[in-house]
């Protein structure tokens, strides 16, 4: 494993090369590729959200399949083993790998889910607090972030700091679209499937407001990753739990499964057409 003092000076080189090159244009541009190709994150493009769509619900479902056929102090312990080994890979590479990337987001999917099903379930924390817990929470790591790096685009994401930044808001987010979805769901007593269509066009609102009122990119696009959660895991759901809970009862060990599928599949389409890879910066 790399010196910690020799990773910190090479985040700040990459990213000082990188600077130069938006102040100083063409000239830079070597510089500003090598920057680029240490980027540990997707384009976002179609596959990205139809990927992150996919582990949201597949969190949802893993996460209710295990609490219920295992120990549940035995399957958190799992989820957050699972999420630290998933972490640790992630950060260790030091370039975009979708296999990698996506197994991380996974694990945060599912990991995300049991904790605000823990503060609800195991503390009996209402979903409106647990919606406002992570809430503050996430406010606070984005002005955290912001105040540190002066950008919160995931374009930049080529730093340790800024890597660690954007994980810590990943997971929020997860906990955060768990807590609100179940609150839709139960708390409002919308139901999985209207609770979906709700978020459905929560999700395509930032993207009208971007093409058609000009909204910031950087925050459409994490007002639509906070969507997403909620989104996916709501459908889960609906196709998962049993028709007396207001599901369809396909089972969530069933939809699990097809959902990993469809994961392994597209993350294998985009690591060989590399589609979530700009390669006009390469």
């Amino acid at each position: 494993m790399s010196n910690p003092i020799s990773q910190r000076q090479s985040d700040a080189q990459f990213d000082a090369a990188n600077s130069i090159f938006e102040r100083d244009g063409a000239a830079a541009q070597p510089a500003h590729k090598a920057a680029h190709l240490l980027k540990k994150v997707p384009e976002i493009t179609i596959f990205f959200w139809i990927i992150k769509l996919l582990t949201t619900a597949m969190g949802e479902t893993t996460s209710d399949y295990m609490v219920n056929h295992i120990d549940p102090v035995i399957a958190v312990a799992i989820g957050a083993l699972g999420l630290c080994v998933a972490l640790a890979l992630q950060l260790v590479v030091r370039r975009y790998i979708p296999a990698v990337y996506w197994f991380a987001v996974v694990m945060v999917a599912i990991f995300g889910t049991m904790a605000a099903d823990v503060l609800h379930i195991g503390l009996g924390i209402p979903y409106l607090a647990s919606t406002i817990f992570f809430a503050i929470a996430l406010a606070i790591i984005f002005g955290v972030w912001y105040a540190t790096e002066k950008t919160l685009s995931i374009h930049s994401i080529y730093t340790l700091r800024r890597e660690l930044f954007y994980w810590a808001t990943i997971v929020t987010t997860f906990a955060l679209g768990t807590a609100l979805g179940d609150m839709t769901a139960t708390t409002l007593h919308l139901g999985y499937l209207d609770s979906g269509i709700l978020f459905a066009v929560l999700f395509a609102l930032p993207g009208l407001a971007c093409w058609l009122l000009g909204l910031n990119e950087i925050l459409a696009f994490w007002f639509a990753y906070i969507v997403t959660r909620p989104l996916g895991a709501s459908f889960a759901d609906w196709m998962g739990k049993p028709r007396d809970a207001g599901g369809i009862g396909f089972g969530t060990g069933t939809v699990s499964l097809v959902l990993t599928i469809l994961i392994i599949a597209l993350v294998a389409y985009v690591t060989i057409t590399r589609k979530d890879i700009d390669l006009k910066q390469q």
